[in-house]
């Protein structure tokens, strides 16, 4: 069901005899971020209010100072709103304390960052164990989970090489596949592709696209609108507000970038 003047749109289920009511996995809700230095304050972010729906492959795209970065920051609780709601999979983020945040962070998104963030001394599936470490997994079913990721991203013949013994590409592969031993409710991709050759980011946009047809939602952060066409939907950011929002049609998984 959707109300004409509602921007956040509802489905019923009513396969059983207590319909259940599906929210987004965002909402945003006319959201400000202003930052302070003693008595000079900038607006991040101004009045920002959108909605991502569950399996939804979206980009969001902006210039340098056009408040990208922060709303990613947002987005994946690393900070939050000065005003205004951030709900995740319905839960008000908002009012977060700094634990609820480190806890939605480990939980509930999966970070795919530029620089990878991997850990030098450790094997690929060690790395990709992390998060399920710190949620207190006990060692053989991280080890089981991590060994799934990586088979799932390719890397099933790699899992005891370190970060150094690998490519770029594969690298980043395995940035992926931490993402995913969670389950989270989203996928988080900032600049995936930034560091990366064209075949090897080709070959990681490919496996966005996968994941995205498996259901998976992903909200990418790019400043490249041949990687962002990949998406379904693209929404740009510019001066702290969110202007003209583009369907694009996702690409087939595999398929060559526009």
């Amino acid at each position: 069901m959707t109300d004409a003047d509602d921007t956040v749109e509802v489905w019923v289920d009513r396969t059983d005899a207590h319909p259940v009511v599906h929210r987004p996995v965002i909402e945003v809700d006319d959201v400000w971020k202003t930052y302070r230095t003693g008595s000079l304050e900038v607006d991040a972010l101004r009045g920002v209010s959108f909605a991502i729906d569950r399996g939804e492959y979206v980009s969001i795209m902006g210039p340098s100072g056009s408040g990208k970065s922060t709303l990613m920051h947002i987005l994946g609780c690393l900070d939050v709103p000065t005003s205004g709601r951030f709900l995740l999979a319905g839960d008000d983020v908002s009012g977060m304390t700094e634990e609820d945040l480190a806890h939605a962070r480990n939980k509930r998104i999966g970070f795919v960052f530029q620089q990878f963030n991997l850990l030098a001394s450790l094997s690929a599936w060690r790395n990709v164990e992390l998060p399920l470490l710190y949620a207190g997994v006990d060692r053989p079913e991280r080890r089981r989970r991590a060994l799934e990721a990586l088979e799932r991203v390719g890397l099933g013949d790699r899992v005891q090489h370190r970060p150094g013994e690998l490519s770029g590409g594969q690298q980043q592969r395995v940035a992926v596949a931490r993402a995913l031993v969670t389950d989270p409710d989203l996928i988080l991709a900032d600049e995936p592709t930034g560091n990366l050759d064209s075949v090897s980011a080709h070959d990681v946009m490919g496996l966005l696209d996968e994941l995205h047809v498996s259901g998976r939602t992903v909200v990418l952060i790019t400043h490249d609108s041949d990687v962002a066409a990949r998406s379904g939907r693209i929404m740009r950011i510019r001066d702290g507000q969110i202007g003209d929002t583009t369907p694009v049609g996702a690409v087939a998984a595999g398929a060559d970038v526009p």
